[in-house]
């Protein structure tokens, strides 16, 4: 009966830890086409835009939790919606060129990807008109 009980037991721990392992390798991860964007020369006062595109190529669905900018001047608008293995999501980043000087700007993303924090930049310089 001990025998029984101590084979049990190590089936069941065999089983819970092969389904813990299993679960832990399934995640999402981004692929974007491009981190940087360099907008080059741009008018004062005007805003502009650039959508950065990726592609979940994890095994989980994709999920952004968050995304900051360093100041009011950069707005990040994303994919409210989890992003399926395969498929493609994008972020667009507006940034309001109000004072005439180079700028580089990060947009940090928090989600549940293999790689939970991603940094994106945006610059160029903002020219007087």
């Amino acid at each position: 009966m001990k025998r029984f009980v101590m084979i049990c037991t190590i089936v069941f721990a065999f089983l819970a830890f092969a389904g813990i392992t299993a679960s832990a390798q399934e995640k999402a991860e981004f692929k974007f086409e491009q981190e940087t964007h360099d907008f080059g020369k741009i008018p004062q006062g005007t805003p502009v835009t650039y959508t950065f595109k990726f592609t979940n190529t994890g095994t989980a669905p994709l999920i952004i939790s968050n995304i900051q900018s360093t100041c009011g001047c950069t707005v990040p608008d994303y994919s409210k919606t989890p992003v399926k293995p395969g498929e493609e999501g994008q972020i667009k980043v507006t940034f309001n060129a109000a004072a005439a000087q180079p700028f580089s700007k990060p947009i940090t993303i928090a989600s549940n990807a293999k790689t939970p924090s991603k940094t994106l930049i945006i610059k160029g310089e903002v020219v007087a008109k």
